[in-house]
């Protein structure tokens, strides 16, 4: 049995808002997701009031978990400040004795500063090391090239997990074969789901694959939040995250959630891909995370036939570039049937074709992942 949006509504109709009012006439829920017993919404309010309305999201996510028919919800609680609001004034000193602050008061950095974003980060029980598999623009393999990855550092002897994060539009699903929902452990958290020796989870086990993503930016932090911090990872040596094009909400939450253990950039040869690549790469050195290196995907064409070379999109210029920035070039993928073929058929060629010439180019990169991760995995 799958329950519907409308009996999602009744159920969410019976939960107050902290102003008395029900939770369906706040006019403050997301459009809701519901399909083959997946929830997915949000509850959507002003900075000020985040603090009151995370116990009626709690209770909002009992109330649509107890319903028959639902398997997993994910509710996120997103808070923006409205335009000109001003941030909220310091705590009033108490009138005890002079010069003594009260317990709860808010200490200030040191130094007069503001307290870094950085500072929020704590590391995932039982994952060693966290890396992130980027691009400046989508449409460049990236989500490829990060399973494939993750396969390579399986090959290694590595116990390896792989988060899509591209919560815009997740490939995960699709390049796995998995469409399965994932079930919830004793403490409530989501168990990955496994496939090809890996730990999985994606945004798109959540949602249906034909839904629209259409997301604000403080949804964009709470649900990548969730799926680093609401999944039983269990114990892994690497957890490889796929982030979303770009260089937006979705790294720096990442950034900022967990301390990163390195990020690898992919890009194509072409001169376009490589301004968007590079605009990646001062990010992640602007948050101080760093570069593991640039991959080339898409670096050749070679004719299966007569064996020709052809440079569809130019060749070498994520070599010159990881030069000219100082960073690792990790490697040359061409652009081939056989990689495209297998991811979508869910079969990925590190997998499907172990003993082939693709697959050595994916271990070798992932050699040198893991040789730069020695010293983080070594001492773990």
């Amino acid at each position: 049995m799958s329950v519907t949006q409308q009996q999602v509504l009744d159920s969410l109709a019976r939960i107050k808002s902290p102003r008395g009012v029900a939770l369906t006439n706040a006019n403050v829920l997301s459009a809701i997701s519901a399909s083959d017993g997946k929830v997915f919404f949000s509850i959507n309010v002003d900075a000020s009031e985040a603090r009151a309305w995370e116990s009626v999201r709690a209770e909002a996510e009992a109330a649509v978990r107890a319903m028959p028919g639902v398997t997993t919800v994910m509710v996120a609680l997103t808070a923006e400040r409205k335009a000109g609001a001003a941030p909220p004034p310091p705590p009033t000193p108490s009138r005890g004795t002079p010069g003594v602050q009260p317990v709860h008061a808010h200490k200030p950095p040191p130094h007069g500063g503001a307290q870094s974003p950085m500072a929020r980060q704590s590391e995932i029980p039982g994952v060693t090391a966290v890396i992130a598999v980027a691009s400046g623009k989508g449409g460049v393999g990236k989500s490829t090239t990060a399973l494939n990855l993750a396969l390579g550092l399986r090959d290694l002897g590595l116990k390896v997990g792989l988060l899509d994060a591209d919560i815009y539009g997740p490939s995960v699903p699709r390049l796995t074969g998995l469409h399965e929902k994932p079930e919830l452990d004793s403490e409530r958290k989501m168990i990955p789901l496994r496939r090809f020796g890996l730990a999985i989870m994606s945004i798109g086990f959540l949602v249906a694959e034909e839904t629209a993503m259409i997301w604000r930016g403080p949804m964009v932090m709470s649900a990548v939040t969730q799926m680093l911090r609401d999944v039983a990872w269990g114990t892994l040596d690497v957890l490889v995250v796929d982030m979303p094009p770009g260089t937006g909400d979705a790294q720096l939450t990442l950034a900022q959630n967990v301390p990163l253990k390195g990020a690898v950039i992919v890009s194509t040869p072409q001169d376009l891909s490589l301004i968007d690549a590079r605009r990646g790469l001062a990010m992640f050195k602007k948050v101080n995370v760093p570069v593991l290196g640039i991959v080339e995907n898409m670096s050749y064409f070679q004719c299966p036939h007569c064996g020709t070379k052809s440079d569809i999109f130019g060749h070498g210029g994520a070599r010159h570039e990881a030069e000219e920035l100082g960073v690792p070039f990790l490697g040359e993928i061409p652009l081939h049937m056989a990689i495209r073929a297998t991811s979508d058929a869910g079969n990925p060629v590190v997998d499907s074709e172990p003993d082939g010439p693709h697959a050595a180019i994916y271990r070798a990169i992932a050699g040198q992942v893991r040789d730069q991760l020695k010293g983080v995995i070594a001492a773990a």
